[in-house]
């Protein structure tokens, strides 16, 4: 009877043997969800390494032709982070954590700055060095084991920057000589006068100079607007 040829002893096919675990290959992996690493640090209170992913360029694209951006459901995308990061723990035999996860909510903005890639900003936001005021990080990927980190050190870009962020806003909310006056964005994005924050983004966040790191779209840049003022 004919048959699979018997395989010779000592032929057994190799496991497939993993790449091994480095940032390079994280981002690799998030520049395929049209993700990108806005930081990453190996805490000293717990082990494993910490990947903050955020958005990037290459975001509101492929956001945007995602069956959540078209079911009209709310938070699509926090619905559409948690799918695409999902996915990607799974590939990294890593676990996951979000910003929206909570209470207690994950220490999203001390991890940030510990990671030395965010500063906090005049007008009291984090500033990225690649994206500017223009933030929106979409999750974290909690590595089992710690993997090698670039020092990531340099000193906060506001320190040599004439600090257009706090001049920029219509209403005063964001300035560097107070707290940010919620009620009044609130109030001012809620006329007329306000539409073109809406429409485009906050005025703040746009006058920072690092903020055209992010080629944000002004339809993603809306969308958050939208999601903010309803909350």
């Amino acid at each position: 009877m004919a048959g699979r040829p018997a395989r010779a002893a000592g032929m057994e096919p190799a496991a497939a043997v993993s790449p091994p675990m480095t940032l390079e290959r994280i981002t690799a992996e998030a520049a395929a969800s049209a993700l990108i690493v806005m930081g990453a640090l190996n805490p000293a209170d717990q082990a494993g390494t910490v990947v903050l992913l955020g958005t990037g360029p290459g975001f509101w694209p492929v956001f945007s032709a995602a069956p959540e951006y078209a079911d009209g459901q709310r938070d699509p995308v926090d619905r559409w982070s948690k799918r695409v990061i999902g996915v990607m723990a799974v590939n990294l035999g890593a676990k996951t954590a979000y910003p929206s996860d909570g209470p207690p909510y994950p220490p999203f903005i001390a991890w940030a700055l510990a990671s030395g890639r965010f500063h906090t900003s005049p007008v009291g936001m984090m500033v990225h060095d690649q994206v500017g005021l223009m933030i929106s990080l979409r999750g974290a990927l909690l590595l089992p084991d710690r993997i090698d980190l670039p020092v990531a050190e340099a000193p906060s870009p506001c320190d040599s920057c004439a600090a257009p962020c706090t001049r920029a806003c219509p209403v005063g909310a964001l300035a560097a000589d107070h707290a940010y006056d919620v009620d009044a964005c609130r109030g001012y994005l809620d006329t007329a006068a306000g539409s073109a924050c809406m429409g485009t983004g906050c005025a703040a966040r746009l006058a920072c100079p690092l903020s055209a790191g992010a080629s944000r779209d002004p339809a993603q840049s809306a969308l958050h607007m939208k999601a903010f003022l309803r909350r």
